[in-house]
């Protein structure tokens, strides 16, 4: 078993918290929500052997406590994932996918589900980094297609692999192997979506696959691309000062508002932080 893997598999059961949750959890006085975020990573392949993954794969699966969803999970093609992967491509980093890719959603012939356990804010950052593990095995396995389904977000497989080995690399410091805010941006980066153009805010949604609420930028304030850089400096500054802090020099709030109600795996139950013009 390799240090990185032994690693994740320590922190996923016994995390000393970081400092994005270090005695703020919740950041401000709203009340915690009892719902605990899922990953649901959702996998397309050639033919039905996707649904038996090889040894390796099932094991690392099982190991990080994670599940084949066996009722959705189908030895055919699904017609709606061609327009549920052109809707998720991740638009935001340049070349994200390519038409291989496309065309390998286009002609799947199996889909594979396997979800997370519930996480705790504190393991949410272990256990997305244990899902790229899972992206990464799966891929090498012979996945064709990879999306996540908790925020609803698809890259193409270069992508996922990059950000498997970037996720691998950032948990590597001068103090040995630990969970840092660089291993939590690129758990964020894969698994979140952003932009979503809504009637009055462009909105981040999957945040809380690593622990933080969500951010919603007024369009008045500029462009989308402008948006997502707000966006990802406040969860920069979240994910290493902490939550309370941030919000606090920044004069910002949570709000529990949200258009996802607690049973949907796009709800964030750390809050909303909504930025005016």
């Amino acid at each position: 078993m390799d240090s990185v893997r032994r690693h994740l598999l320590k922190v996923a059961g016994l995390f000393a918290a970081s400092r994005a949750f270090a005695n703020d959890q919740q950041g401000t006085t709203m009340q915690p929500s009892p719902v605990k975020p899922r990953h649901v990573l959702c996998f397309l392949g050639k033919d039905e052997g996707l649904l038996h993954p090889p040894k390796a794969a099932a094991k690392t699966i099982a190991d990080f406590n994670f599940e084949i969803d066996r009722t959705y999970s189908q030895a055919k093609p699904d017609p709606h994932m061609e327009r549920s992967f052109g809707v998720c491509w991740d638009r935001v980093f340049p070349k994200a996918w390519s038409e291989a890719d496309e065309a390998a959603v286009f002609n799947h012939k199996a889909v594979l589900y396997v979800l997370s356990p519930p996480m705790e804010q504190q393991k949410t950052i272990a256990y997305s980094a244990a899902a790229l593990r899972i992206v990464e095995e799966m891929i090498e396995a012979g996945a064709t297609a990879v999306k996540g389904e908790s925020a609803g977000v698809a890259h193409g497989l270069s992508r996922w692999m990059q950000l498997a080995r970037d996720c691998k690399a950032a948990a590597k410091t001068n103090q040995g192997l630990t969970v840092t805010a660089a291993m939590g941006r690129t758990c964020r980066l894969a698994f979140a979506k952003r932009p979503l153009g809504g009637d009055t805010y462009n909105e981040s949604v999957g945040f809380h696959l690593v622990g933080l609420p969500d951010i919603y930028v007024a369009k008045s304030r500029g462009s989308d691309r402008d948006a997502v850089k707000l966006m990802d400096e406040i969860a920069d500054a979240m994910a290493e000062r902490g939550i309370e802090a941030t919000l606090r020099d920044r004069k910002l709030a949570l709000s529990r508002e949200q258009d996802y109600a607690e049973g949907d795996f796009k709800f964030n139950p750390y809050g909303i932080i909504r930025i005016g013009a």
